[in-house]
Parts: C-alpha cells; structure tokens; sequence
C-alpha cells in the first residue's frame, strides 16, 4: 500500500501540548469548523475562499471540547471546559444563546436527525436532552459511572447512544429515557488520555453501532439486541481513538493511538488504505459530496485526505440517503423524522426468507450475524463471509422496497407520529438574542429575554388605564411559561439544576400583605402547563399531576390527569385542561381530550374528544370573553364549545376562507362576532415583540356550503345570533339558579332577538326574490316579534306573491288565536329561533293539548281562504273595537316592525310589574272576537324572569272590558 504524505495546516495554537481537537463539515462542503481543547476559539473556514482568513468565534473562556452541527447546517453548537453550552448561527457565526451549563467540562454534543433536539454531556456523568426550539431541558439521562466522552442519535432517532472514558456503552430509548442495554468495558479505558476521547458511530441506515474495541479493532453492534455483530481488525498498532462512517456507509475510518488512519470496506472487512501522520489524529469528517476526509490531530493543525478511498474503488458518496433537511431554520418544533420504518425487527423482516420458521425475524438476523462473526474469528482473514454481507445488504434493499409499499401502517412503524409537546397559550418560540412573548392574551403580554445568563421579564396591559403598573422582574430561574389574569401572573420553568427541580411562581399585583408572591418547587416533576382563574392557580406537571392553589399558595387539590397535558387554560371559576387520549392515528391525527373543572364548585361540568382537523395540531386553547370554551389549529378552524346537542363544538372561523396564501393568523382571543388575531406574513408562523403586534378583527362565520339563495352573509348572521342567543340564555339560567339579577341581560337579549328578525326579513325577502318559497313560509315561522310577522306580510304584499301573504296571514291568525286562548305563562327557556307558540314573548304561551279550557281552532279552510275573507273578519274586528271605543277605552294601534325603541321596552317592563287578572276567552262561534282591534305592543323581554300571570295583563284586560260592554249592551 502506498504511503502518502498529506499537508497539515495549524488552525490552533496548542503551545506544544497534546490536546483534544474537533472537525467537522457543513452540509454543503463550503465550510470547515475547528477547535481546540487548548484554544476558547472556534474557526469557520470557507472554502470557496481558501486565502480569505478564517471566521473566529471568541465566546468561550475556556478550551473548546466539543462541535456539532445541526443536520441542515444553520446552527452550530460548541462545548467548553468552562462547562457552557453555546449556540451560533452558521455559517455567520452570530452568537445565539448559552443554552445550558454543567458543573464539570463539556466532552460530547450530538444532534437528533431533524435538528430539534441537542443531547450534551461531560465529565459530570448525566447527559441532557434540550429542545432547541425553547432551550428547555426535555430530559436528563444518568446511568454512566464516568465522563461521557461520545455520544450519537440513531439516524431514526429512537435510540441515543453513548460511551464513557471507562469504556462503557449504553443505549438510550429516546422516548422513555430508559436505558436498554448496558455494555461494561467494551471500549478502551482512556480515562487518562487527555488529547483522545472515546468515541462511537451509527451506520448511516441506522443497523449498525460502531464502537473501537479492546483489540485495537472496530466492533459492530446490532441496533435491536445490542449484541456483537462482526469485528474490523487490522494493522492499527494501538487503541482506537476516533472512527467515522463514510457518507454511504460502505467505509469506515479509524485513527489509533498509532498515528495511524485507515480506511475499511465494511463490506469486506478488510482495511483497502492507510496514512501515516506525525501527531495523533484525533477527530475525522468525511467530505459530504467528494471523495476526501478532513482530519486534525492533537496538535491542532488540519488537512485533507484526498482521495481517501481509492479511485478504482466506488465513492464513499454514491448511494448516499439525501441529508438536506426539509426546514431552512434549524430550529424545529416538532421531531420531522419523516416516518421513516424501522428495518428491524418489524414486518419488513419477515420478508428475507419466513419459511415457516416462527423463530423472531431479528433473533434470525442475529443468528445469521453470530455465525459470520465466528466464522472470522476463527478463520483470521478469509474471505468466506462476504457473500453473506452482501446478501445481507440485498435484503436490506428489499426491506426499502417493502417498507414503501406499507408506509403508514401502524403497526409496523418504528417512528410512530409525534404526540404534539405541550405548549402554552399565546406563547412565541424562542429566537435567541431576541424578546419573546411568555403570554399574550386579550387583557396583556408578558415578555422575556435573556441577557449574560438571566432574564428580564416584562408585564404591560393593552389598556394601561386599566391594568396596574406592574414593574420588570429579572428572572434566575429561567421561566418558559407564563399566564396572566387581572389579579396576577403565574410562572414556570423546566427541571433545571443538579437537582432536577421545576419551579413554579405566582406574583399577585395587588395584595394588603407586603410579601404575597410566592413559589413551588418540583423534584423529578416538571411543570408543562399553567393556567389562572379567579382566587386560583393550576399547575399541571409530567406526572399528569393537575395541582391546583389558592391565590395565597395554598396547595389546594391535586388530581391525576388520564394522559400527557397538552395546554391549559382559565376563565374565572372554570380551568380547561386538554390532554392525550391515546397515540397519534397513522394519518398523524392527535387524539386529544378536554376536561373543564370548576374550581369552586369541585365539579366537571364538561369533557370529551377536543375536534381538530385532519392532520392537525392544537395551536390555540382558551375562553372567549363571555367565556365559551374555543380551539383553534393548525389547519386554521376555530371551534366553539356550546350546549347544543348536549354538547357540540360548532367551526366559526376557517383561514382559507379568509387568509391570502402569504398570511399565517396568530390568534390572541375572540368574543360573540370577532376573532383577535395577529397577522403574520409567510414563513412566519408567530409574532415579534418589536414592534408592538397590531390586533387585526376578523368576522366569524360558519363554513356554510354555498347556497341557491346567494345569500350565505345573511344564513350566517342567522345562525350566529340564534348562537349568541342560546349563550346569553345559557348565562341567564345560571344567574336566576344563583337568584341574581338578569335585567342587563335581558336587555341584550331582547336586542339580540330584534336583530334576528330584521335577518329573517331579509333572508324572506331574499327567498321571494329567489323564487323560494317554501322557505320563506318556514323562515316567517321563526320570527320573534309579531311586528315582524305583519312586516313579512305587508313585504310579500308589496312584490304581489298573494298566495305566499295568504300562508303568512293563516300564521299570523293562528298566532293570534292561541294567544287569545290564553296559556300558563312561558319559561324561562328560548332559543330565540322559532315561535315557539310565544315562547318567545310576554304574551302567554298556548299548550297545544291544553285540556282545561276548550279551543276552538280555525277551519283549514278557512285558513286558506282569499284575502277578502279575512278582510271581512277584520271588519268585524273593527266593530267590536268601535264599542271598545264608545266605553273610553283607549288601545294604541298596531304598528309595523321596527327595531325596539327605549321607549317600547320601558313600556313592557311597566306592563310586567302590573298585577294580572282572571284570563277569560270569549268565542262566536268558531271565531274568536276582538282579536284585531286589540293592541300589538312589542312583547316584553322573553329572558326576563317573571310569574306566570304578569305577563298576561294587556289582552286579558282589553277581553274584560269587551265582556263588560256586551253585557252591558244587552241590558
């Protein structure tokens, strides 16, 4: 083999002492990042511009002991012997963040396949998984019994791998954090090599661990079982310090303690090249696109292996899995690990060969394996085994082509969709360098940002006049979480600390006592999610603990939860709390339930599946302002929680309706009509702090299916007022159970209730105009007010559609006469959307099968007859009236719809306080007299709450006087 001799370059200084130094490329092959264990600067050199000095980085205080980039080559991350952990923007070099610190030196970072997660560990023997999205620490992993010197994610990640300077390898389960195998002593004990560090590497196709083994050679492990696979020995003198898989998978490359490189066909087993340096290697990259491998040794100084495969041998690139990540920010919210199937132990290995055997198809390979690896060992270097390998890898290939044909079965995939994390509320993602927002709701914000290891934290009011000054907090403890009230805020932050505690912390904004803030602490529990209510705070932790305080700190209540917390949020005496009800559906559908407790009652009024849209996530939870529960998701539906069908959640806003394809909505609150959004322009997805958001108002309208009456604008004010309608009655019930006033409410809706019908009149006038009359006769039955009803017939009259005026006079004189029959007086109870037979109104409401007093109901014939008949009844109508008349008896007109006037509803509250009389009912014949000259005023409020008499008074009045004045004829 021929010996070459490669040019090193100096990067770092080392001063003449062996150190530890890191390499590594960018996706693209345009930069080198270096550092040295001697140097606290970083080096980014590009090489499109070789005589362009390097970029350096000068945030350390100490060596650099550690590099990795995130897959997609935007962010760099950095460990140091000063025990931080630092993050950069690449390739400019902007510092981020520190985005956590140890008790002890950094020695190894890794990061997840999709970017989103960062695992660190050093010399303190915990390794700890963070979310670059929050810098939160998602969890911490112990169980080595020395510093961790190398770590690795799977390529699916659903295992981290890791090894101490004792030699011991663990493998991790990404999803438990439990520790599936533990292999003592497999790997060199470095423990007092300073200038080399043990290392280990998954194959690219994620089958395979690489870990350098006690006889200065490399060994295989299997992914599932953790058992020995094969071994790659050779000519290297000395342990091996560092190994490295090519782009493809198919070579692999070492350096030893000899100063020696080799590269290995994996394959075949056997080393196809070397190379021979001055100072141990200690840290390798193979160049992403080309045939080279960039190298350091511990003196600090660079160079490139070019080629390091031979020419007659395929290209460590060809057949390389793409590794352009699909997000260009680096930083992600969700683990993207694009579904990908696990190629052991599921279906797709059923596939090499189940001929019958019910051996586990893993076991199988396991077995296959075993051999091979005797085989080697007993027969030193010959080349039997090879077949095998590559039968192997043509099943492998097999299992690919298999696995994409039953992509998205459940039950065989090793990367389940991802149940969304927990989130809070109006809450932006972290932006290093950069103010973020903790809570924004309709009443305030609540901001952050970090400065030089500290945060300080932020209160305004959007209605300074109305909230109290509520002065900045510099916050140690590094709260992520947030929620504000009138009455106070509430914080929270992740397990931090040697001690893994969360903490918890409430500050009122206004108390009697001088020191009324006050805080929880958490060990092995960290909080998710917070929420404020009145004279309460919740907290709900990963132990699906809901724990529940008083305003003064009191632990109050603590309840168990059925599944991992997704949000949380409160309205007075009522907290929300949405959860996981199972795994994530193979359609990647989250399975979320929803639970509302009354804090002061110690009730559960509510709970059920939350609805989201196909595909979805959760993106907003909260109360409107008159308190009705709502959702909103990442497919842009906003769902309301009513009463309706013994509980519904009805859609009321959908984005694509309404959003231009570069708008993204960031929802803030809603009331009755409006949806509170913050308009963000493409890519973006949340709002900055500067400058201040502007709020943008949207209408609310259901996603109603076009109509033939091209009248969709008036179909949804329609079913929206019937909405707003049945919550104000929903409220009024409440507030009478609890014996309180309701008269404000009943003036709202009493106005509620006229609008309505001025709706319907058009939606009539719209069904006439549309040669739809069917349903201009049902609409007309809706109508609240018989103004309204007179108005609809005076309306079709005025477009000459006499048959359709006929139907509405037969309405309107059945109407009449019911009422004329006197009823007991209405409920409380109205939908606002029909008659109801007056349900809607002060004027009795008829039974139908009422059997105390005989009906006598107009003929069908008669209710069908011309319009010269009725007239005729009216003139009969008239005398009676005129009699009515001669006696003193003053009855105002009838007039036609109108809104209500001041005026009308102080004239109905008056007639409600009246004492009733006896109802009495005088009938000729099959008619029922003095029906039309009697007055038509505009019915009290229908919500309002009052005996079953009082509201008879007006007509019961006018029908004794008429009774008197025939009687009094007759004598």
């Amino acid at each position: 083999m021929k010996v070459r001799t490669v040019k090193l370059k100096e990067t770092h200084n080392s001063n003449g002492v062996s150190s530890f130094c890191s390499i590594l490329w960018d996706l693209k092959a345009q930069h080198l990042v270096t550092a040295s264990a001697s140097d606290s600067s970083i080096s980014i050199h590009d090489l499109s511009q070789p005589s362009k000095p390097p970029k350096i980085l000068r945030h350390h205080k100490d060596g650099v002991t550690a590099l990795a980039l995130s897959p997609n080559s935007t962010c760099l991350a950095s460990g140091s012997i000063d025990h931080s952990v630092k993050l950069y923007r690449f390739p400019g070099g902007e510092f981020q963040t520190n985005i956590t610190r140890f008790t002890l030196p950094i020695r190894a970072l890794a990061f997840n396949k999709s970017g989103s997660m960062l695992a660190a560990a050093g010399d303190d023997e915990g390794i700890k998984l963070i979310n670059t999205i929050d810098g939160s620490i998602a969890r911490v992993l112990k169980g080595h019994k020395g510093p961790v010197t190398g770590l690795a994610f799977d390529p699916i990640s659903e295992y981290l791998a890791s090894v101490d300077s004792m030699g011991t390898v663990i493998f991790w389960e990404l999803s438990s954090g439990k520790i599936l195998h533990t292999l003592k002593g497999v790997a060199p004990d470095l423990d007092s090599e300073t200038s080399v560090l043990n290392m280990l590497s998954w194959s690219p196709d994620g089958d395979i661990l690489a870990v350098p083994g006690l006889k200065n050679d490399v060994v295989m492990y299997d992914r599932d079982t953790a058992e020995k696979l094969f071994t790659l020995r050779g000519d290297h003198g000395q342990s091996i310090c560092f190994l490295t898989w090519s782009p493809n998978g198919k070579y692999i490359a070492t350096s030893g303690l000899d100063r020696q490189v080799l590269i290995w066909d994996v394959d075949r087993r056997e080393d196809i090249d070397r190379q021979k340096f001055d100072d141990k290697v200690c840290c390798m990259a193979w160049k992403p696109n080309n045939n080279a491998l960039a190298v350091i040794d511990d003196m600090g100084k660079y160079g490139m292996l070019e080629p390091a495969v031979p020419l007659s041998m395929k290209s460590p690139t060809d057949g390389a899995p793409n590794l352009h990540a699909k997000n260009s920010n680096g930083l992600l919210l969700f683990d993207e690990d694009e579904q990908e199937l696990s190629v052991s132990g599921s279906l797709s290995d059923a596939s090499e060969g189940s001929l019958g055997e019910s051996e586990p198809v893993s076991r199988k390979r396991l077995k296959k394996q075993s051999i091979l690896e005797d085989e080697d060992i007993d027969n030193g270097d010959q080349v039997a085994s090879p077949p095998k390998i590559e039968s192997r890898k043509r099943a492998h290939s097999h299992k690919e082509c298999l696995e994409d044909n039953i992509k998205g079965f459940s039950g065989i995939s090793s990367a389940r969709p991802k149940m969304q994390e927990a989130f809070q509320p109006g809450s932006t993602a972290v932006q290093v360098g950069k103010r973020r927002f903790l809570c924004y709701n309709m009443l305030g914000s609540i901001t952050t940002t970090e400065n030089e290891g500290y945060s300080h934290i932020e209160v305004d009011f959007h209605d300074t006049g109305r909230g109290p000054r509520v002065p900045s907090m510099t916050d140690y403890f590094g709260f992520t979480m947030a929620s504000l009230n009138e009455s106070g805020s509430v914080f929270a932050n992740p397990c931090k600390g040697e001690k893994n505690m969360s903490t918890l912390m409430y500050r009122p904004f206004g108390s009697w006592a001088n020191n009324s803030e006050w805080s929880m602490r958490f060990e092995a529990e960290e909080v998710k999610a917070v929420a404020l209510g009145t004279g309460w705070v919740a907290a709900i932790t990963s132990l699906n603990f809901l724990r529940i305080f008083t305003e003064g700190g009191l632990q109050k209540h603590v309840l168990s939860l059925n599944g991992p917390v997704v949000t949380a949020s409160g309205f007075k005496d009522e907290l929300a709390v949405v959860t996981h009800a199972s795994d994530c559906l193979p359609s990647n559908d989250q399975m979320l339930e929803f639970r509302v407790f009354n804090i002061s009652n110690g009730v559960q009024p509510h709970s059920g599946r939350l609805p989201l849209s196909p595909g979805s996530c959760l993106t907003w939870f909260g109360f409107s302002e008159e308190g009705q529960l709502s959702c909103y998701d990442s497919k842009g539906v906003l769902r309301v929680y009513t009463n309706q069908y013994g509980g519904s959640w009805i859609p009321l806003f959908s984005a694509s309706k309404e959003k231009k394809s570069e708008e993204n909505y960031w929802v803030v609150g809603l009331n009755a009509s409006k949806l509170f959004c913050i308009i963000c322009k493409h890519p973006d997805s949340f709002p900055q702090v500067m400058p201040k958001p502007v709020l943008t108002l949207l209408d609310l309208s259901f996603p109603l299916a076009s109509s033939d009456l091209g009248a969709m604008d008036l179909e949804n004010e329609f079913i929206l007022s019937n909405l707003h309608l049945s919550q104000i009655q929903k409220k009024i019930d409440e507030m009478v159970v609890a014996g309180l006033d309701t008269t404000s409410l009943d003036d709202e809706a009493f106005n509620v209730e006229a609008a309505l019908d001025r709706c319907i009149l058009r939606l009539i006038a719209a069904c006439c105009n549309g040669d739809k009359l069917v349903r201009a006769v049902e609409l007309v039955k809706l109508l609240s007010l018989e103004k309204s009803v007179k108005g609809a017939i005076k309306l079709v009259s005025a477009l000459k559609l006499p048959i359709l005026a006929e139907r509405f006079n037969s309405i309107l004189e059945e109407r009449l006469l019911k009422e004329t029959m006197g009823a007991p007086a209405i409920s409380n109870s109205t939908s606002g959307a029909a008659f109801k037979n007056i349900e809607a109104h002060a004027l009795p409401m008829t039974t139908r099968n009422r059997a105390s007093e005989p009906v006598n109901p107009l003929p069908q014939s008669k209710l069908s007859s011309p319009p010269i008949t009725k007239q005729e009844k009216l003139q009969e109508g008239i005398k009676i009236g005129q009699k009515i008349e001669s006696n003193k008896t003053s009855l105002p007109p009838p007039k036609l719809p109108s809104p209500a006037s001041n005026q009308e509803k102080s004239e109905e509250k008056s007639r409600v306080r009246e004492k009733p009389e006896p109802s009495k009912t005088v009938a000729v014949g099959n008619k029922t007299e003095g029906i039309d000259q009697l007055p038509f005023n505009r019915p009290t409020n229908p919500f309002a709450k009052t005996s079953s008499n009082q509201e008879k008074g007006s007509l019961l009045d006018s029908i004794k006087k008429m009774k008197k004045v025939e009687s009094g004829g007759k004598k």
